[in-house]
C-alpha cells in the first residue's frame, strides 16, 4: 500500500516533473497553498494551471486549494525583508510559512508524509528548503520527504512537460517583492 503524500505545489509547471517522479510511489494529493503570490489574479491563474495539468495527465490526483485569503499575513511575516534578493532571508520565511501550513494540513487530514515542489527550481536552495521541512516535520510529528527535484534533469523535464501541455510559466517567483528582482 502506498503512503499518502501531501505535496505542496508552488505552481503547475513546477509540479509536472515532481508528480511524474512521485506518482508511482505515493498516493498523491496536491496542496496548492501560496498566500505569497501577488496579485490575487496571478494566484488564480497559477491555481488554474495546476488544476489543468492534473486534469490533462489523467491521474486520480486531487488538488486542494489551501485558500488565498489575502497575502497581508504573508507580508506581515516579511516586514524588514522587503528588499532581500530572491534566495535570501525573505525566501526562507516564505518557505517556512507555506511548509508549516502544509504539514499542519497533512497531520490534521491523515497523510503519512509531506513534500514540496519548491526544490525543482534552480533558483531555490534545496538544502535550505529541506532543513526547514525537517524542522517543521518534527514540530508536527509527521514525515517529510527530503528531495532535490531539480536533480536528474527535473527542472529541464518540468520545462518540457510545461511546453507539451501548454502551461503558463510565470516570470517571477510569486510575491510582489520578487517582481523587481
Amino acid at each position: 500500500m502506498k503512503k499518502k503524500m501531501l505535496l505542496h505545489s508552488c505552481c503547475g509547471p513546477c509540479s509536472t516533473s515532481v508528480i511524474d517522479r512521485l506518482k508511482d510511489e505515493y498516493d498523491l494529493t496536491i496542496f496548492y497553498y501560496n498566500p505569497n503570490i501577488y496579485p490575487r489574479e496571478e494566484y488564480q491563474k497559477r491555481l488554474a494551471e495546476q488544476q489543468k495539468y492534473v486534469s490533462l495527465i489523467g491521474l486520480d490526483i486531487v488538488v486542494v486549494d489551501g485558500t488565498y485569503i489575502d497575502n497581508a499575513d504573508f507580508e506581515n511575516h516579511c516586514v524588514g525583508l522587503e528588499n532581500e534578493k530572491e534566495g535570501g532571508a525573505r525566501c526562507s520565511v516564505c518557505f517556512a510559512y507555506r511548509l508549516d501550513k502544509t504539514a499542519q494540513y497533512a497531520k490534521q487530514n491523515g497523510y503519512d508524509i509531506f513534500a514540496t515542489t519548491l526544490t525543482v527550481s534552480p533558483h531555490k536552495n534545496a538544502k535550505v528548503i529541506n532543513d526547514i521541512g525537517l524542522k517543521i516535520a518534527q514540530k508536527y510529528n509527521i514525515e517529510y520527504l527530503v528531495a532535490d527535484f531539480k536533480k536528474q534533469d527535473g527542472y529541464l523535464k518540468s520545462i518540457r512537460l510545461s511546453q507539451k501541455y501548454s502551461l503558463y510559466r510565470q516570470n517571477y517567483c510569486g510575491c510582489k517583492y520578487s517582481l523587481h528582482n
